[in-house]
């Protein structure tokens, strides 16, 4: 926890890097390249979640002094409930995010620097060369560095990343209009009107409707209870810098779309839409406009959120390894050192799966979409029973069990079981009634089966449904009065709803300017 020591500038830098690496930098750019401005959705709904998180969740976690989000279910409902929730965490870490960030940063790396030719290896040689010496770096730095050296070294790493993210769009506009930044947006915007259209239609990646089910369930559960991120928070030394540091982090997060959302556009209007992979947008973008001079910098500012995304994972992982599951399943008496020790070599062993496993993404397709779906597995159950662990006294840890477990179950079944299934149907039959046109056969995809944030938002009503019927029936025998373990002062930061609240308005404002 950093000696819970940090501070609200810390706080917000190290959360804005850790969020904004080369899965969003690549990944989102990339959608942006095929679909335009629909996609900063993703970000700018983030900044609410914050205000939420500031507001609601955080005085609550640090009232008993929490270390990891999992240890309040152990007190709200059992330990079993606990370790199940951080081997969810754990499995998600390993199999989606670890090898994403590698993969993308492996990806950004490889195209900016055009390492094939550069070493005479195959692309698929270079992807492996750049996965495992990221990996390397980040896990020296993560598991002997510890959550005080991530935070730090993303802060340093923040301040330059929103420089070297900004010229970016800079160097792009004014590769548009002749040396003029102004004469380059009235150009991208008047040759390409439909890319700057915030409402989604059914057969894009976010149709708007989505926006108001899934889309800010997934926001929350990433900014308020995903354990890489609210444990930067967790670390504060009192309420009021942490949520000064989340409203703060907030207002950065809405200018967001000038770094991960543009870039796209403007390499879709360079590149007149010609690349055969999306995710190839913003590294190709990067070597067309940026002058020879910059790219040393922004090559080491951009290292440096690869490495600060995958530090920062890790050492989540280490953190829920080392307290949720070593010390209170195998080793009890263990003291702090010994907890750490053990931390740090499955750390070490995480590392080295997702190396192995990253390079195989490649077959993924689009790479932030496949992210965002294949965390649903996990973030929706742990959100539900959180909420419900937070607004209900009586609901019982049977409860909880049987809602994380039946969320997970149910929406792998949903998405890729059941899914795929319906989708190949409604297809073969299109094509069978003569259907050849390639928007017609999308629509008639799109309308096969409700969009996966869409089934989010119905399996967190269904989880919460199902957890209050066991609550009803079966009840706790007692009501769940959460302590104040007194470890961090929790006198809240008088302007944190006013300064919220703005943070709202803004969000709502640039919907309705790019509707």
């Amino acid at each position: 926890m950093a000696g819970r020591s940090l501070t609200a500038p810390v706080i917000a830098g190290s959360l804005l890097l850790t969020n904004l690496s080369t899965e969003q930098i690549v990944g989102l750019n990339g959608n942006a390249y095929s679909e335009g401005i629909l996609v900063m959705a993703w970000e700018t709904l983030a900044a609410i979640a914050m205000v939420v998180t500031a507001i609601f969740l955080l005085p609550r976690y640090l009232k008993g002094g929490l270390t990891t989000v999992p240890q309040f279910l152990a007190r709200r409902f059992d330990v079993a409930t606990k370790t199940i929730t951080s081997g969810l965490f754990l499995t998600g870490y390993v199999v989606v995010l670890l090898p994403i960030i590698l993969y993308s940063g492996s990806v950004a790396i490889s195209g900016m620097f055009d390492i094939p030719e550069v070493l005479g290896v195959t692309n698929t040689q270079a992807l492996w060369i750049c996965v495992w010496g990221i990996g390397i770096i980040g896990s020296i730095y993560a598991v002997f560095g510890g959550l005080k050296a991530v935070a730090v070294s993303d802060t340093i790493n923040a301040v330059g990343l929103l420089i070297g993210g900004l010229l970016i769009p800079v160097f792009g506009l004014m590769a548009i209009g002749d040396g003029s930044v102004l004469d380059g947006i009235s150009v991208l915007g008047a040759e390409n009107p439909e890319k700057f259209d915030s409402i989604g239609g059914p057969t894009d990646s976010i149709p708007f409707a989505t926006i108001f089910t899934g889309m800010m369930l997934v926001q929350l559960f990433y900014w308020g209870t995903n354990q890489q991120i609210i444990q930067r928070a967790l670390g504060a030394k009192s309420l009021q810098e942490g949520q000064k540091g989340l409203i703060l982090a907030s207002f950065i997060k809405i200018l967001g779309p000038l770094i991960v959302v543009l870039p796209g556009i403007i390499a879709f209007h360079l590149f007149s839409g010609g690349l055969e992979n999306a995710d190839e947008a913003y590294p190709k973008l990067v070597n067309a406009v940026l002058p020879p001079y910059l790219l040393g910098f922004f090559a080491a500012v951009l290292f440096g959120a690869i490495l600060s995304s995958f530090n920062s994972v890790l050492n989540s992982s280490v953190t829920l390894f080392g307290i949720d599951i070593y010390k209170q399943h195998f080793n009890p008496e263990a003291e702090e050192k010994m907890v750490v020790r053990n931390g740090k070599i499955f750390g070490v062993i995480l590392a080295i799966f997702a190396m192995f496993i990253a390079p195989f993404i490649a077959n993924a397709g689009s790479l932030f979409e496949y992210l965002q779906e294949v965390n649903g597995i996990y973030s929706i159950p742990i959100l539900t029973i959180i909420v419900v662990g937070y607004l209900t006294k009586r609901v019982p840890a049977i409860a909880a069990k049987i809602g994380v477990l039946s969320g997970s179950i149910l929406y792998i079944l949903s998405q890729f079981i059941l899914k795929p299934r319906m989708v190949a149907s409604a297809l073969a039959e299109a094509e069978t009634n003569g259907v050849t046109d390639t928007a017609q056969l999308a629509l008639v995809e799109a309308q096969a089966y409700p969009h996966f944030l869409h089934v989010m938002a119905i399996l967190f009503v269904a989880n919460i449904l199902i957890m209050l019927l066991i609550g009803k029936f079966y009840p706790r025998a007692t009501d769940y009065v959460q302590e104040y373990t007194k470890q961090v002062d929790i006198t809240p930061w008088r302007y944190v709803k006013p300064v919220g609240l703005a943070v709202v308005v803004i969000v709502i404002s640039t919907y309705i300017i790019f509707s």
